[in-house]
């Protein structure tokens, strides 16, 4: 009965309709008692004329009138008059759900506010023992304070009248409007939980159930279950599952998807058992998202999708029958796990200093260092032939970042906009869809950045550098941190890797005193401000946080432990969330990344990544190899040519290897505890070298074809750094070594082989000072120092010392001298470079430094480069085949710690 303008009810005046639905007819009215506007609904006539109905209405109303929340409709009074049932509720000034849907989904953002206001609404009423029966986007309004939820309780359909709805009925309405039958309130059944339909009674998982049919709504613009009569929508509820969430908006958040669909699992207790746990997932997504990326993408910023080959089309067929699977999976706890290839024509480079793939904040996206597939045949990677390349998570798409040539160990803005990285001797950012590449600061061979929330980048200039903190804008990098040499042996040497944690105040890093993966390596938990800085645990691994983990590699395992990033506190027992994860123990870094939204990528191994020993000719050329494939780091050929002696880790020791240089064949393998940094003595016979096994790193030597014992040479006081990067003189008097002063950095000791073999500084000064190499006649020492603020190659006279030569002039390490004298070679970047040099009179003449070849070394912390007297190059290279892997991606990985 339609109500007059006018009209009184009570105290209420009505004012103008407003609308009518299954419920009955609803008007604006004011109560002219309080002076305020309310919203009347005229009831339907069988809750009248129903005794039963209307007693259990009657009870039921009064129940909610007492709901109280900022996110619920208010009831404020029930009345009869003229033979008119009527509800008096809060008026609603917005627009309701399902007209809002008829523009099409909600951005994401809002669909999660939402979502989340909706289920503290269902909380509340939920707790005072109240369903609601009927949840649907027609029963949820949208306001400037947020959604509203009404019509609580008061939508129970009578089970006969269920039973007996058909699709042949004249009163079957048409899908283009709620599913209501005249005269009756049995809710609308593209919502109604299977539960529902067969008659059973409505509980807290009915409503759970509608819920996720309403998120789905919000987040696709699409019904969950849609039909062309209402048996047919029934069916699809009973028996079937959605569309994919992701078929349809590619850009939404696994996690998401997650939570929908484990709200519409058919069985009730398949779904969320209360819908605080609901709120919670929501709560988590729309605190992980970045709003930047999550959205879809718009056609301007994104390049167009690129046509795949056959291989990727198996691996997207290989996603789409996962993702349907975690969509319909019986388990709230089960995650996914699936493997992801790289983009056609492009295998990912992750070795070495490149670092890890890193996926971005919002998990959508995986970025990491992609090396055409021409490099691919070379036993050495181009690096002008390598970018940085982003892969999609959710679509086919990839594409190289534009202007990233030879970058490498990228990291992410915290809004997924940009990424940083590295390329020839800068810091550098760049849009992540494409823009021109911006340099930040100098940074010469960096392992590895972070950018945090406040707009500060951390990261590891150089692999003995401590942790600088720059703009993000540019300017003067600071030092964070400190590897002064002081007693204590963790604080020396080279700080890597670094991860700012959520506050922007606090971050994590690797400490590694000899670089790669030793004993004494650490993680640490520092501030910006310089004030903390502790050791958390003994590990080889660079550190990830997420869901309030710290997450590392050990022993083969991806390892998670909770954490107080604010603290810095681990408590309870760390837990593997999966096996054979890949460690890159010679820079120090797991090859793995986790995202705020629960997915986690990472590339399988052995706990160790071999090296090959290669031969090279001046232009790059392969000439051979040289015995099997390992964990090299140091190389020396003996004074004639014939024998290498190798340096072979293991994530417990090292050990001296010598091998035919003739040939593949180990002639002898020594070195107690762990033995570093071969080299030869000037007649072949022995080989210095330096070992842990009396806690500091001693000096030893040992005969070349392994008889007789170890004979110490140099030893240390237990809480010294030790020795370093040897060098023996060729007339067989001297032996230089790299060693830390208690007052300086890193500097250079010569120990007489004769006489009274006492130590003695012979570069000693507040600059890092190491890699000795002697000259062929004895009369020259070249090394590399940071004098000038970076390193560079120098030579200066032996034994007088005194003149310093510089014979690199844009940075480089690792200087090793032609056979001849002649020439001198060393790295600069990636580049071998050769400078040639004349002696005369005690005085060098210098050349003009030429770039040989592009290098690919293994391990850039040992003596990885000898010349042989032929004139070949001797180099630890990293074998093309350990880079084509495929990323393995697991996505809600926290679920794999509740097993």
């Amino acid at each position: 009965m339609a109500l007059a303008n006018g009209k009184k009810l009570g105290p209420y005046e009505v004012l103008a309709p407003l609308g009518a639905g299954g419920m009955g007819e609803v008007y604006r009215a004011r109560d002219t008692r309080l002076g305020r506007e309310v919203a009347i609904k005229v009831l339907p006539s069988h809750l009248s004329s129903n005794p039963d109905l209307k007693t259990r209405f009657e009870r039921e109303a009064k129940a909610i009138s007492g709901l109280n929340h900022p996110h619920i409709c208010t009831l404020h009074d029930v009345g009869h008059q003229d033979g008119v049932d009527f509800l008096v509720m809060e008026l609603l000034e917005g627009e309701s759900l399902d007209k809002r849907l008829e523009r099409g989904p909600l951005p994401l953002k809002q669909a999660l506010e939402v979502g989340v206001e909706i289920a503290e609404a269902l909380e509340k009423a939920h707790k005072s023992g109240i369903v609601h029966r009927d949840l649907k986007p027609g029963n949820i309004v949208l306001t400037k304070a947020g959604a509203k939820l009404l019509d609580f309780g008061l939508a129970k359909p009578p089970s006969s009248q269920l039973a007996n709805f058909s699709s042949d009925s004249p009163t079957v309405p048409t899908l283009s409007k709620p599913l209501t039958a005249e005269g009756t309130i049995i809710g609308t059944y593209q919502y109604m939980a299977p539960e529902q339909l067969e008659g059973k009674e409505a509980d807290a998982q009915s409503d759970i159930f509608s819920f996720g049919a309403v998120l789905y709504e919000m987040v696709t613009g699409k019904r969950a279950f849609t039909g062309k009569s209402a048996i047919s929508v029934m069916s699809a509820i009973a028996e079937k599952e959605p569309q994919s969430i992701t078929a349809l908006q590619p850009m939404t958040p696994p996690a998401m998807e997650h939570v929908i669909c484990t709200c519409l699992a058919k069985e009730r207790e398949r779904r969320y058992q209360s819908v605080l746990d609901v709120k919670l997932e929501l709560e988590w997504i729309n605190a992980a998202r970045q709003p930047a990326v999550m959205g879809a993408p718009s056609g301007k910023d994104r390049r167009k999708w690129q046509a795949w080959t056959l291989s990727v089309a198996v691996v997207v067929a290989a996603l789409i029958v996962a993702a349907t699977y975690y969509a319909t999976r019986p388990a709230v706890e089960a995650p996914l796990m699936v493997s992801l290839m790289p983009p056609s024509g492009v295998f990912p480079d992750t070795l070495g200093r490149n670092g890890p793939p890193e996926i971005s904040p919002d998990g959508s996206r995986l970025a990491f260092v992609g090396c055409k597939t021409e490099s691919a045949s070379r036993s050495i990677t181009t690096s002008k032939l390598c970018s940085i390349w982003l892969r999609s998570l959710h679509t086919t798409e990839a594409h190289e970042v534009a202007g990233t040539n030879g970058g490498y160990s990228p990291f992410w803005s915290p809004d997924g906009r940009e990424i940083g990285f590295f390329a020839d001797g800068k810091l550098l950012r760049v849009a992540a869809d494409g823009g021109p590449v911006q340099v930040i600061c100098d940074a010469e061979d960096a392992r590895g950045g972070s950018w945090g929330s406040s707009g500060t980048i951390i990261f590891a200039a150089t692999r003995s550098s401590p942790i600088f903190r720059v703009p993000a804008e540019g300017g003067t990098p600071v030092a964070v941190t400190h590897s002064a040499p002081v007693s204590n042996l963790s604080q020396v040497g080279s700080h890597r890797w670094p991860h700012l944690l959520p506050d922007g105040e606090h971050f994590l890093y690797v400490n590694g005193p000899v670089g790669s993966c030793s004993d004494r390596n650490e993680m640490h938990f520092a501030s910006l401000d310089g004030k903390e800085d502790v050791a958390l645990i003994s590990t080889c691994s660079s550190p990830d946080f997420a869901a309030g983990r710290l997450i590392y590699w050990q022993d083969g395992n991806l390892m998670a432990q909770s954490f107080d990033a604010r603290r810095g506190v681990l408590s309870g027992a760390a837990m593997p969330i999966v096996s054979h994860v890949a460690l890159d123990s010679s820079f120090s870094f797991g090859e793995f990344s986790a995202s705020a939204d629960g997915k986690l990528v990472y590339l399988t191994g052995e706990g160790i990544t071999g090296a090959q020993l290669v031969w090279y000719d001046r232009s790059g050329k392969v000439l051979g190899t040289l015995g099997e494939s390992a964990l090299y780091a140091s190389v020396a050929i003996s004074p004639d040519g014939s024998r290498v002696a190798a340096d072979t880790l293991s994530l417990k020791e090292s050990n001296i290897r010598v091998m035919d240089a003739r040939g593949t064949r180990t002639l002898t393998t020594f070195g107690s505890g762990s033995s570093y940094f071969p080299v030869w003595s000037a007649d072949g016979k022995q080989v210095y070298f330096t070992s842990n096994v009396n806690g500091p790193y001693d000096i030893f030597a040992k005969a070349a074809d392994g008889s007789g014992d170890e004979q110490p040479v140099v030893r240390f006081e237990k809480r010294q750094f030790g020795a370093a990067l040897l060098a023996a003189s060729p007339d067989g008097r001297f032996l230089a070594y790299v060693t830390s002063d208690p007052t300086t950095n890193l500097d250079i000791y010569i120990i007489p082989l004769t006489g009274d073999r006492k130590p003695r500084p012979f570069l000693h000064s507040a600059a890092n000072e190491s890699a000795p190499a002697f000259s062929p006649d004895g009369k020259w020492l070249a090394y590399e120092s940071t004098h000038s603020g970076r390193n560079e190659v120098y030579i200066t006279p032996f034994p007088a010392g005194g003149a310093q030569y510089q014979v690199s002039t844009a940075g480089g390490e690792r200087p090793v001298w032609r056979r001849d004298g002649k020439e001198i070679f060393y790295r600069q970047n990636l580049e071998l470079m050769a400078v040639e040099v004349t002696a005369k009179n005690g005085v060098i003449e210098l050349g003009a430094a030429k770039s040989l070849f592009e290098v690919a070394v293994r391990n850039l912390s040992g003596r990885w480069l000898d010349v042989s007297p032929d004139g070949r190059f001797l180099m630890n290279t990293t074998p093309t085949a350990a880079q084509a892997q495929n990323f393995e991606i697991v996505v809600n990985w926290p679920a794999v710690l509740k097993k």
